[in-house]
Protein backbone atom coordinates (compact mmCIF):
# COMPACT_ATOMS: atom_id res chain seq x y z
CA UNK A 1 0.00 0.00 0.00
CA UNK A 2 1.68 3.30 -1.51
CA UNK A 3 1.47 6.51 1.05
CA UNK A 4 -0.38 9.60 -0.61
CA UNK A 5 2.76 11.93 -2.15
CA UNK A 6 2.50 15.60 -1.04
CA UNK A 7 1.30 16.43 -4.53
CA UNK A 8 -1.73 14.23 -4.03
CA UNK A 9 -3.11 16.09 -1.14
CA UNK A 10 -2.07 19.73 -1.36
CA UNK A 11 -4.70 22.22 -2.59
CA UNK A 12 -6.78 21.92 -5.18
CA UNK A 13 -6.62 25.16 -7.78
CA UNK A 14 -9.14 27.38 -6.25
CA UNK A 15 -7.68 26.82 -2.40
CA UNK A 16 -10.22 24.49 -1.39
CA UNK A 17 -8.19 21.55 -0.29
CA UNK A 18 -10.35 18.49 -1.09
CA UNK A 19 -12.65 17.68 -4.22
CA UNK A 20 -15.64 16.60 -2.54
CA UNK A 21 -15.86 20.03 -1.03
CA UNK A 22 -14.85 22.06 -3.75
CA UNK A 23 -17.55 20.72 -5.92
CA UNK A 24 -20.21 20.28 -3.52
CA UNK A 25 -19.85 24.24 -3.00
CA UNK A 26 -23.20 25.89 -3.25
CA UNK A 27 -23.57 29.55 -3.02
CA UNK A 28 -26.87 31.11 -1.81
CA UNK A 29 -29.13 34.37 -4.18
CA UNK A 30 -28.86 37.13 -2.13
CA UNK A 31 -32.48 37.90 -3.76
CA UNK A 32 -33.78 34.20 -3.63
CA UNK A 33 -34.17 32.84 -0.01
CA UNK A 34 -33.53 28.99 -0.59
CA UNK A 35 -31.77 28.86 -3.84
CA UNK A 36 -28.49 28.35 -3.88
CA UNK A 37 -26.38 28.50 -7.63
CA UNK A 38 -24.20 25.25 -7.57
CA UNK A 39 -21.77 23.44 -10.93
CA UNK A 40 -21.92 19.67 -11.35
CA UNK A 41 -18.61 18.78 -11.92
CA UNK A 42 -17.35 16.35 -14.79
CA UNK A 43 -15.10 14.70 -12.13
CA UNK A 44 -18.22 13.17 -10.42
CA UNK A 45 -19.84 12.04 -14.06
CA UNK A 46 -20.32 8.48 -14.48
CA UNK A 47 -21.82 6.71 -18.01
CA UNK A 48 -24.49 8.52 -19.07
CA UNK A 49 -25.13 10.88 -15.66
CA UNK A 50 -23.77 12.35 -12.84
CA UNK A 51 -23.10 9.76 -10.12
CA UNK A 52 -26.04 9.48 -7.75
CA UNK A 53 -24.11 9.51 -4.45
CA UNK A 54 -22.14 12.87 -5.41
CA UNK A 55 -25.46 14.56 -6.22
CA UNK A 56 -26.85 13.62 -2.56
CA UNK A 57 -23.95 14.98 -1.16
CA UNK A 58 -24.54 17.97 -3.09
CA UNK A 59 -27.88 18.28 -2.13
CA UNK A 60 -27.43 17.50 2.01
CA UNK A 61 -24.92 19.76 2.15
CA UNK A 62 -26.73 22.32 0.46
CA UNK A 63 -29.70 21.99 2.70
CA UNK A 64 -27.55 21.77 5.46
CA UNK A 65 -27.07 25.33 5.03
CA UNK A 66 -30.92 25.70 5.76
CA UNK A 67 -31.36 23.40 8.61
CA UNK A 68 -30.43 24.48 12.32
CA UNK A 69 -29.19 20.74 12.89
CA UNK A 70 -25.66 19.63 11.12
CA UNK A 71 -25.79 16.13 10.26
CA UNK A 72 -28.27 13.63 7.98
CA UNK A 73 -29.69 11.23 9.86
CA UNK A 74 -32.30 10.13 6.70
CA UNK A 75 -32.00 11.18 3.55
CA UNK A 76 -33.87 9.86 0.43
CA UNK A 77 -33.14 10.39 -3.09
CA UNK A 78 -35.27 10.07 -6.29
CA UNK A 79 -33.52 10.79 -9.86
CA UNK A 80 -36.48 11.71 -12.27
CA UNK A 81 -34.03 12.55 -14.95
CA UNK A 82 -29.93 12.20 -15.75
CA UNK A 83 -27.80 15.09 -14.64
CA UNK A 84 -24.61 16.45 -16.65
CA UNK A 85 -21.86 18.30 -15.50
CA UNK A 86 -22.56 21.97 -15.56
CA UNK A 87 -24.50 24.89 -14.17
CA UNK A 88 -27.22 23.96 -11.82
CA UNK A 89 -29.67 25.40 -8.67
CA UNK A 90 -30.42 23.67 -5.65
CA UNK A 91 -33.67 25.07 -4.39
CA UNK A 92 -34.05 24.42 -0.62
CA UNK A 93 -37.12 24.20 1.82
CA UNK A 94 -37.31 23.89 5.81
CA UNK A 95 -40.73 21.83 6.63
CA UNK A 96 -39.76 21.71 10.19
CA UNK A 97 -37.42 22.77 12.44
CA UNK A 98 -37.87 21.15 16.04
CA UNK A 99 -34.68 21.31 18.73
CA UNK A 100 -33.09 18.22 17.82
CA UNK A 101 -34.39 17.16 14.39
CA UNK A 102 -35.38 18.95 11.35
CA UNK A 103 -36.57 17.97 8.23
CA UNK A 104 -36.42 19.66 4.92
CA UNK A 105 -36.31 19.20 1.10
CA UNK A 106 -33.76 20.35 -1.36
CA UNK A 107 -34.13 20.19 -5.50
CA UNK A 108 -31.27 20.15 -8.02
CA UNK A 109 -32.64 21.78 -11.02
CA UNK A 110 -31.18 21.81 -14.45
CA UNK A 111 -32.15 23.72 -17.26
CA UNK A 112 -36.00 23.76 -15.68
CA UNK A 113 -35.91 20.24 -15.06
CA UNK A 114 -35.79 18.61 -11.21
CA UNK A 115 -33.01 16.33 -12.05
CA UNK A 116 -32.89 14.89 -7.97
CA UNK A 117 -35.07 15.49 -5.39
CA UNK A 118 -34.34 14.83 -1.89
CA UNK A 119 -35.57 14.38 1.80
CA UNK A 120 -33.75 14.77 4.78
CA UNK A 121 -34.10 14.92 8.50
CA UNK A 122 -31.38 16.33 9.97
CA UNK A 123 -29.65 16.08 13.95
CA UNK A 124 -26.58 16.05 15.63
CA UNK A 125 -24.81 12.86 15.42
CA UNK A 126 -22.24 13.78 18.48
CA UNK A 127 -25.05 14.43 20.60
CA UNK A 128 -26.47 10.62 19.83
CA UNK A 129 -26.44 7.91 23.08
CA UNK A 130 -23.28 6.44 23.20
CA UNK A 131 -24.81 3.10 23.71
CA UNK A 132 -25.00 0.31 21.00
CA UNK A 133 -27.05 -2.73 21.06
CA UNK A 134 -26.84 -4.57 17.85
CA UNK A 135 -26.46 -7.67 16.20
CA UNK A 136 -24.91 -6.66 13.53
CA UNK A 137 -21.09 -7.31 12.52
CA UNK A 138 -18.66 -6.12 10.22
CA UNK A 139 -18.35 -8.20 7.33
CA UNK A 140 -14.88 -10.26 6.58
CA UNK A 141 -12.60 -8.63 4.31
CA UNK A 142 -9.29 -9.67 3.25
CA UNK A 143 -6.45 -7.58 4.08
CA UNK A 144 -5.62 -4.32 2.61
CA UNK A 145 -2.47 -5.89 0.91
CA UNK A 146 -4.46 -8.82 -0.45
CA UNK A 147 -7.37 -7.09 -1.45
CA UNK A 148 -4.68 -4.38 -3.25
CA UNK A 149 -3.37 -7.00 -4.91
CA UNK A 150 -6.26 -9.24 -6.01
CA UNK A 151 -8.82 -6.59 -6.27
CA UNK A 152 -8.02 -4.31 -8.98
CA UNK A 153 -10.61 -2.65 -10.64
CA UNK A 154 -10.62 -3.62 -14.66
CA UNK A 155 -9.37 -1.05 -16.78
CA UNK A 156 -12.20 0.08 -18.18
CA UNK A 157 -13.59 1.32 -14.79
CA UNK A 158 -9.87 2.63 -14.56
CA UNK A 159 -10.67 5.00 -17.70
CA UNK A 160 -13.69 6.47 -15.84
CA UNK A 161 -12.49 10.24 -14.60
CA UNK A 162 -14.93 9.06 -11.07
CA UNK A 163 -13.29 6.37 -10.46
CA UNK A 164 -10.35 8.45 -9.70
CA UNK A 165 -12.08 10.41 -6.53
CA UNK A 166 -11.86 7.68 -5.04
CA UNK A 167 -9.43 4.74 -4.08
CA UNK A 168 -10.98 1.17 -4.22
CA UNK A 169 -9.51 -2.50 -2.94
CA UNK A 170 -11.68 -5.00 -3.97
CA UNK A 171 -12.23 -8.01 -1.81
CA UNK A 172 -10.81 -10.59 -4.35
CA UNK A 173 -13.98 -12.88 -3.59
CA UNK A 174 -16.29 -10.29 -5.27
CA UNK A 175 -14.63 -8.79 -8.27
CA UNK A 176 -14.70 -12.16 -10.48
CA UNK A 177 -16.97 -10.64 -12.65
CA UNK A 178 -14.07 -8.54 -14.76
CA UNK A 179 -13.06 -11.34 -15.85
CA UNK A 180 -16.24 -12.98 -16.75
CA UNK A 181 -16.69 -14.95 -13.84
CA UNK A 182 -20.05 -13.45 -11.64
CA UNK A 183 -20.67 -15.79 -8.66
CA UNK A 184 -24.51 -14.70 -8.71
CA UNK A 185 -24.48 -13.76 -5.26
CA UNK A 186 -25.11 -10.20 -6.43
CA UNK A 187 -22.26 -8.87 -3.44
CA UNK A 188 -19.61 -5.98 -4.19
CA UNK A 189 -17.13 -5.25 -1.12
CA UNK A 190 -14.38 -3.32 -0.53
CA UNK A 191 -11.89 -1.09 1.15
CA UNK A 192 -12.92 2.73 0.43
CA UNK A 193 -11.66 6.23 1.27
CA UNK A 194 -11.47 9.68 -1.14
CA UNK A 195 -8.00 9.25 -3.12
CA UNK A 196 -7.22 12.66 -2.21
CA UNK A 197 -6.74 12.25 1.81
CA UNK A 198 -10.04 13.60 3.04
CA UNK A 199 -11.11 12.16 6.35
CA UNK A 200 -14.42 10.46 5.95
CA UNK A 201 -17.43 12.35 7.21
CA UNK A 202 -21.61 12.25 6.78
CA UNK A 203 -21.02 13.49 2.83
CA UNK A 204 -18.45 11.31 2.37
CA UNK A 205 -20.80 8.44 3.61
CA UNK A 206 -23.70 9.11 1.42
CA UNK A 207 -20.79 9.19 -1.63
CA UNK A 208 -19.43 5.93 -0.66
CA UNK A 209 -22.80 4.00 -0.87
CA UNK A 210 -22.77 4.45 -4.34
CA UNK A 211 -19.15 4.38 -5.32
CA UNK A 212 -18.67 0.75 -6.23
CA UNK A 213 -19.48 -1.13 -9.25
CA UNK A 214 -23.26 -1.94 -9.37
CA UNK A 215 -24.32 -5.42 -8.12
CA UNK A 216 -25.89 -6.57 -10.91
CA UNK A 217 -22.46 -7.06 -12.74
CA UNK A 218 -21.85 -10.15 -9.94
CA UNK A 219 -25.73 -11.40 -11.07
CA UNK A 220 -23.78 -11.34 -14.56
CA UNK A 221 -25.55 -8.33 -15.59
CA UNK A 222 -23.84 -5.68 -17.67
CA UNK A 223 -25.10 -2.47 -18.94
CA UNK A 224 -26.20 0.96 -17.03
CA UNK A 225 -28.22 0.88 -13.78
CA UNK A 226 -29.40 4.35 -12.91
CA UNK A 227 -30.92 5.07 -9.78
CA UNK A 228 -34.60 5.15 -9.05
CA UNK A 229 -34.10 6.45 -5.74
CA UNK A 230 -31.22 6.22 -2.77
CA UNK A 231 -31.95 6.19 0.98
CA UNK A 232 -29.65 6.41 3.55
CA UNK A 233 -29.06 6.26 6.91
CA UNK A 234 -25.95 7.76 9.17
CA UNK A 235 -25.76 6.04 12.08
CA UNK A 236 -22.22 7.99 14.10
CA UNK A 237 -19.81 9.98 12.99
CA UNK A 238 -17.01 7.81 10.88
CA UNK A 239 -13.35 8.10 12.43
CA UNK A 240 -10.54 8.59 10.08
CA UNK A 241 -9.43 5.63 7.68
CA UNK A 242 -10.26 3.31 5.38
CA UNK A 243 -14.27 2.25 5.24
CA UNK A 244 -15.40 -0.89 4.02
CA UNK A 245 -18.37 -1.47 2.03
CA UNK A 246 -20.59 -3.57 1.64
CA UNK A 247 -23.43 -3.98 -1.21
CA UNK A 248 -25.68 -6.85 -1.71
CA UNK A 249 -28.69 -7.39 -3.83
CA UNK A 250 -31.04 -10.58 -3.71
CA UNK A 251 -34.17 -9.77 -6.19
CA UNK A 252 -33.48 -8.66 -9.58
CA UNK A 253 -37.13 -8.73 -10.79
CA UNK A 254 -39.66 -7.04 -13.47
CA UNK A 255 -36.87 -5.03 -14.49
CA UNK A 256 -35.66 -3.29 -11.33
CA UNK A 257 -33.24 -4.39 -8.54
CA UNK A 258 -32.28 -3.38 -4.88
CA UNK A 259 -29.06 -2.74 -3.78
CA UNK A 260 -28.57 -2.75 0.42
CA UNK A 261 -25.48 -1.35 1.31
CA UNK A 262 -23.73 -1.15 4.71
CA UNK A 263 -20.44 0.92 5.65
CA UNK A 264 -18.39 0.40 8.73
CA UNK A 265 -15.58 2.85 9.88
CA UNK A 266 -11.69 1.87 10.86
CA UNK A 267 -13.06 1.50 14.26
CA UNK A 268 -15.46 -1.63 13.06
CA UNK A 269 -18.40 0.60 13.75
CA UNK A 270 -21.62 0.25 11.75
CA UNK A 271 -21.81 4.14 10.33
CA UNK A 272 -24.19 4.23 7.40
CA UNK A 273 -26.78 1.81 5.84
CA UNK A 274 -28.57 2.23 2.70
CA UNK A 275 -30.96 1.16 -0.02
CA UNK A 276 -31.64 1.89 -3.48
CA UNK A 277 -33.72 1.01 -5.86
CA UNK A 278 -32.24 0.71 -9.74
CA UNK A 279 -33.45 -0.19 -12.72
CA UNK A 280 -31.31 -3.51 -14.44
CA UNK A 281 -29.23 -3.38 -16.89
CA UNK A 282 -30.73 -5.40 -20.65
CA UNK A 283 -27.26 -6.55 -21.52
CA UNK A 284 -26.48 -10.47 -20.24
CA UNK A 285 -22.76 -11.57 -20.13
CA UNK A 286 -22.42 -14.89 -22.41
Amino acid sequence: MTERTAAETAPTPDGTRYELDRDTTCVARPDAPGVLDTTLSADWAFGMGVNGGYLLALAARALGTSLAQPDPFTITAHYPTASRPGPAEVRTEVLRAGRTLATGTARIVQDGETRVHVTGTYGDLDALDPEVRTSARPPEFPSLAECAANGALPAAFRRNAFMHRSEQLLDPATVRWAVGEPSGRGEIRAWWRLADGRDPDPLALLLAVDSLAPTAFDLGMRGWVPTVELTVHVRARPVPGWLRVSLRTRNAAGGFLEEDGEVWDAAGRLVAQSRQLARAPRQRQA
